[in-house]
């Protein structure tokens, strides 16, 4: 079936059917990453096809400038900081009490409850066994990593003979041999292959790249040599490329599966990152990065395909945010988030869909770190960085350069008022709460191999 044709129904052809997701969640990528997004060092032609074929987001956030407290936010719809592991900055290690409890209603589990297939393909990072993991929060299949950076070749969270690899089949650990990026997509198109019309599936796949380390898909010998998982001594820019190269065409040959299946049509497809780019990562026109909220930090792709209902070539302007994709992904799906966790996100079906027009947002953004806080609100935005407070005008200065704190007295004030009443909604950061995987030198030694964002 090709693109564009009026499947309608999908599976089967069955009228109305339910569709199929894909969410695809990159690691540390930034804006500028992908060259539809503005990149002129290499090509990400995949991903700049989906844009083309789909609606092109030029104004969203990741719920967090940290990847597990994003995962957080993705997977309950709701504002991290209303659970315990959503504060840590990011997850830090195992712990028996720290991750996503199972009887929390998720995307997946409720996606689930309404007739669906569910299965996570790459990082979990949102707790480990045997307390938490995908297979106790509505996923029916796993294949990947439960903590956070491995080696994409090892498959190690660490470096050493004694550091054992964070490769799982469900609930029981595996060795691969194999580039991590490139398995990813094997284990997503074989699922793909493999899907029988009986049921819509939802499909999560979630890949480390391009987090560190620094390891494009044919070297094999600088993994040999890293001495650190971090991989501070390491990268470059020509390695960087490779990496989110090799992860576009990872995703371009899922994409092809999808399209030879004939489930192109009623298959809603999401690309997005978990938060902004790290060192060798391109975030321009904007400034800061990861762990900032600074918008390079938390400003992230957001693409969406459905050829179904989504006319091709859109952008828009709409600001989204991680945690707006289970309510929108519910509404598409004909079902409704769980009355006892009401979503923090909004359900933007209605604008994807060019049924309603973009409206304005109010976003809150915490981060123990350097005591950062943040507020989005309509184009204002208000941020505190080291105890100093600033006023930018978003659509005029993206880049945050211009603080209109004295000019406009009234608007911080108010903004600031907001920001401390969101914050009085939502879980307190107490000293023990971990910024960067680590409280101090016990927790960093003992959690150091797999506290890694």
């Amino acid at each position: 079936m090709a693109l564009g044709q009026a499947a309608r129904g999908g599976p089967g052809g069955k009228p109305n059917a339910k569709p199929n997701i894909i969410f695809i969640l990159a690691d540390d990528l930034g804006w500028a990453d992908l060259s539809v997004y503005g990149n002129t060092e290499f090509r990400t032609p995949n991903l700049d096809k989906l844009a083309a074929q789909g609606l092109r987001l030029t104004q969203h956030y990741s719920n967090s400038a940290v990847c597990s407290a994003t995962r957080f936010g993705l997977i309950t719809g709701r504002y991290q900081y209303r659970l315990r592991g959503g504060l840590e900055e990011p997850l830090a290690g195992a712990s028996d009490t720290i991750g996503l409890p199972p009887n929390h209603p998720t995307l997946p589990s409720l996606l689930k409850a309404a007739g669906y297939r569910t299965a996570l393909f790459g990082k979990w990072h949102l707790g480990s066994l045997p307390n938490f993991g995908p297979l106790k929060s509505g996923y029916e299949t796993f294949y990947g990593n439960y903590g956070g950076a491995i080696d994409y070749f090892t498959h190690k969270p660490g470096v050493g003979p004694n550091v054992k690899e964070d490769l799982y089949e469900g609930e029981t650990p595996v060795s691969e041999v194999g580039y991590y990026t490139d398995l990813l997509g094997d284990r997503a198109s074989a699922y793909i292959k493999k899907h029988s019309s009986d049921k819509p599936f939802f499909l999560s796949l979630h890949y480390t790249a391009p987090h560190w380390p620094w390891e494009g898909p044919k070297d094999e010998e600088v993994s040999q040599q890293i001495t650190n998982i971090f991989h501070y001594d390491g990268g470059d820019l020509a390695t960087y490329a490779k990496m989110v190269v090799a992860l576009d065409a990872s995703i371009g040959r899922v994409l092809k599966t999808l399209e030879r299946k004939g489930l192109a049509d009623n298959t809603i497809v999401i690309f997005t990152s978990d938060n902004g780019g790290e060192r060798f990562s391109k975030t321009w026109p904007f400034s800061g990065q990861k762990t900032e909220l600074l918008e390079g930090g938390i400003r992230v792709p957001g693409i969406v395909r459905w050829p179904d209902k989504i006319r091709a070539g859109q952008v828009s302007d709409q600001v989204a945010i991680s945690m707006d994709w289970l309510p929108t992904l519910l509404a598409a799906a004909g079902t409704e988030p769980a009355a006892s966790h009401p979503p923090d996100g909004t359900n933007l079906l209605p604008v994807l869909l060019g049924e309603e027009k973009p409206a304005e947002r109010t976003l809150f953004w915490r981060y123990k770190a350097n005591a950062q806080r943040a507020v989005r609100a309509g184009d204002w935005k208000y941020l505190k960085l080291n105890g100093n407070e600033f006023l930018f005008d978003l659509s005029n200065d993206p880049r945050e350069r211009a603080n209109l704190a004295g000019k406009h007295p009234d608007k911080l004030a108010d903004l600031k008022e907001q920001w401390e009443q969101w914050d009085a909604e939502m879980l307190p950061i107490t000293p023990e709460v971990s910024t960067h995987g680590v409280t101090g030198k016990v927790q960093a030694d003992k959690y150091a191999p797999e506290g890694t964002d």
